[in-house]
């Protein structure tokens, strides 16, 4: 996986929308990318649920979070409906297939998806912050609101 300090790879993936997001595009914020394995499973919908959950508290910190996985735009538009997500952008990753992940060191050759982490880019474009997890367990979201604080004071 991506260490910190190390320069954040820029990418352009399509949301859920089809628009296009470029990593580039929000160098004046903190980025969190939020990357999990599979759309419609429990952990990753509890994943970004807490995202969406707490996009106004990141936004206070200057932040903002992107959620990415090998899932094709319909399923993600599909998904984020049906979880009530408005607000965050769920990127996909899926031609060419993990690309994204592969960058960042967290593409499963064998099951062919992303792993489960939280990485946050500061405004220059480093990664400050990398943390991978067990595909079963659920980011700690107040360990990485903890840290953006840190760095806000």
């Amino acid at each position: 996986m991506i260490y910190v300090g190390s320069e954040a790879p820029d990418f352009t993936l399509p949301d859920q929308f089809g628009e296009e997001v470029r990593l580039s595009d929000f160098r004046e914020k903190k980025v969190i990318l939020s990357f999990h394995p599979l759309a419609w499973t429990s952990i990753c919908e509890e994943q970004v649920k807490e995202l969406e959950a707490i996009y106004d508290e990141l936004s206070e910190l200057n932040a903002i979070p992107l959620s990415i996985s090998v899932d094709p735009v319909p399923t993600k538009r599909a998904w984020a409906k049906h979880m009530g997500v408005v607000k965050t952008s769920l990127l996909s990753d899926f031609w060419p297939h993990g690309k994204v992940a592969r960058a960042y060191g967290l593409f499963n050759e064998e099951r062919g998806i992303s792993g489960r982490a939280v990485i946050v880019v500061d405004e220059g474009g480093r990664v400050v912050y990398a943390r991978e997890y067990p595909l079963g367990e659920k980011p700690d979201m107040v360990e990485v609101l903890e840290f953006l604080r840190s760095k806000s004071k």
